[in-house]
């Protein structure tokens, strides 16, 4: 294997520059107890250490920490899936052609599983080639060995697409051992409440088989596809996150208005249905449909940022950051840390000026040390990866 030409820069360490705050039910404990709020709340925010690991890439959907310190990292339109180790980013082994890339689609989102250690599994979410010429987006599981990818199996597939826009497409195990998979609707206006359709939702399986998971809301539907559904009614969701109560949290893309950032609730509906045909004039979250529909915890107004991956911000050195949501955004090229109280509820944002140096943030991931590992979204060989930790 030959290792990509990377250039590594020094490290910077620049003030933090906050900036005015915006206008945002999975089972678990009670949300972050008010004493550790307000401590929080009443730290200083840090400066923050802005490290590239690695320069060069091109359109890095997501970076996953795998054993001995390395990571691993998809290209979405280059379909490669890289090994980063040193400060040297390897290609992987990996069967590029088997992945379509059309548009927003290509490789995705990555998932390391739990015990990689022992079994060197992982995820991906991937636009693949089906029967007769077609394609869609599926969730493939992977073994490691050496320097190359081995397929162990798909464990769902089937996801709408049409020209590649909305491809969604977030992964996240949760501390149940579930496997959830956030999708878009493939700007087919009828499929984020068509409980039949794979698009425009969150799902939830088992990692090991592919089968819906067990406590999933409509596990016993006679529809296989409706047995998978947690959450529906989703536009196009580019970012899943697990609290540390408990709570799952999505990031999802508006139309022109309301980028959005919501707690998911077990069979929940979030309200887009973009109909007749494709309307993005309708309201992101349209309260005048039948039922109850989930309102977001934070929306973005007029107009979008186009919010995408996200983590919960961990350890007291991170002062008055800890607790909070640090959510990439693209358009509007930064990283947005957002704080929520115990109940979900908004209650203030940070934009450090040192995120927003470095254009379209695509990933946001927590690395085991608690910093903050970041992917940049701006296309022809100008992207890198990214080590934030506070000073």
């Amino acid at each position: 294997m030959r290792a990509l030409p990377v250039a590594l820069l020094s490290s910077m360490v620049l003030a933090l520059v906050p900036a005015p705050a915006g206008a945002l039910a999975q089972e678990g404990p009670p949300a972050l107890a008010a004493p550790a709020a307000e401590a929080a709340k009443a730290a200083k925010a840090p400066a923050l250490r802005v490290h590239t690991v690695v320069a060069g890439l091109d359109k890095p959907w997501d970076v996953k920490p795998i054993t001995g310190g390395r990571l691993l990292v998809t290209e979405r339109d280059r379909a490669r899936l890289l090994l980063v180790q040193g400060g040297r980013a390897t290609p992987v082994d990996f069967p590029s052609s088997s992945v379509w890339v059309s548009g927003e689609t290509g490789l995705m989102s990555l998932e390391v599983d739990p015990d990689f250690a022992d079994n060197q599994r992982f995820y991906t979410c991937q636009g693949g080639f089906t029967a007769g010429g077609g394609h869609d987006v599926r969730v493939m599981a992977w073994k490691l060995k050496g320097g190359a990818a081995k397929p162990v199996r798909k464990l769902i597939g089937g996801f709408p697409t049409s020209s590649g826009r909305h491809g969604g497409c977030r992964l996240l195990i949760a501390r149940n051992g579930a496997l959830l998979v956030g999708t878009g609707d493939a700007a087919v206006g009828t499929n984020p409440r068509n409980l039949r359709s794979l698009g425009g939702k969150v799902l939830r399986l088992d990692r090991r088989t592919g089968k819906p998971w067990p406590g999933n809301p409509f596990a016993k539907a006679g529809n296989r596809a409706k047995r998978y559904v947690f959450t529906y009614g989703h536009r196009n969701v580019q970012g899943l996150a697990q609290r540390p109560d408990g709570t799952l949290w999505s990031v999802e893309h508006g139309s022109f208005r309301d980028d959005e950032v919501n707690r998911l609730v077990r069979g929940g509906d979030y309200g887009w249905n973009p109909v007749p045909g494709y309307n993005e004039q309708v309201p992101m979250t349209d309260q005048s449909l039948p039922g109850t529909q989930q309102a977001a915890r934070w929306r973005s107004g007029n107009p979008t940022i186009a919010t995408s991956g996200a983590a919960w911000v961990q350890g007291r050195r991170w002062g008055s950051y800890a607790g909070m949501l640090a959510v990439g955004v693209q358009k509007g090229e930064r990283v947005l840390f957002l704080r929520f109280d115990a109940q979900g509820r908004l209650k203030g944002s940070k934009t450090p000026g040192a995120l927003r140096q470095f254009g379209r943030i695509r990933s946001v991931v927590n690395a085991p040390n608690g910093d903050l590992l970041i992917t940049t979204d701006n296309g022809s060989g100008r992207d890198r990866l990214l080590r934030v930790s506070p000073r």
